[in-house]
C-alpha cells in the first residue's frame, strides 16, 4: 500500500509549462527526490550544488543568493522567479494592516457597515508577488528582512528546462 506523507512546503507540482518547487527542501533531498524531474536534478547537482552547500534549504539558498554569481546565471536561463510573501505597507492608523475599507450594503436597510480586512485577521497582512530570481536577488537580506520576506516557491519554466 502507497503512503503519501504531506510536509508543509516540500512539495514539486507541474503544470503545462511550468514546474513548482515548494521551498522546504534541502538542496541534497532534491537530489533524491523521485517527483521531481530529473533534469532538474541534474541542473542542480552539476551546476548549482558545487556553488552551495547540500544541508541548505532552497528558502535559505534563493534568499542570501548574491546577485554577482554565476548561479544567477544559470537561474535565468532557467526562467526561474520566486513567489513571495510580503508584508503591505501601513496606509492608516488600524493596527498592523493597511487602511482599505468597504461599505458594504445592509439588506436594503440604508445603513451600511464599516468592514475592515486587518481587524478580522488579527495579524499583519501579507501580498504574494512573483518576482524574477534577478529582481529578488537585487533586493539586500536587510531589506527582504525589513520588508518582511517570505518565499513560498521556485517556479521554473518546463520549456527552458528542457532545452538547457
Amino acid at each position: 500500500m502507497n503512503s503519501t506523507i504531506y510536509e508543509d512546503g516540500k512539495y514539486c507540482v507541474q503544470d503545462t509549462g511550468t514546474l513548482y518547487i515548494g521551498v522546504k527542501y534541502t538542496l541534497g533531498e532534491i537530489l533524491e527526490e523521485e517527483e521531481i524531474p530529473f533534469k532538474f536534478r541534474l541542473v542542480l547537482e552539476r551546476y548549482i550544488l558545487p556553488e552551495a552547500h547540500p544541508e541548505d534549504t532552497l528558502e535559505t539558498h534563493l534568499y542570501y543568493l548574491d546577485p554577482k554569481l554565476f548561479l544567477l546565471k544559470i537561474y535565468r536561463q532557467l526562467n526561474a522567479r520566486v513567489r513571495v510573501n510580503l508584508l503591505k505597507k501601513e496606509k492608516g492608523s488600524y493596527r498592523g494592516g493597511s487602511a482599505e475599507t468597504r461599505i458594504s450594503g445592509n439588506g436594503g436597510s440604508g445603513r451600511g457597515t464599516l468592514d475592515d480586512k486587518s481587524r478580522h485577521s488579527g495579524g499583519p497582512d501579507y501580498t504574494t508577488k512573483t518576482l524574477t530570481l534577478e529582481q529578488f536577488a537585487a533586493m539586500p537580506p536587510a531589506e527582504k528582512e525589513r520588508r518582511g520576506v517570505v518565499i513560498q516557491e521556485l517556479m521554473i519554466s518546463k520549456l527552458a528546462l528542457m532545452v538547457f
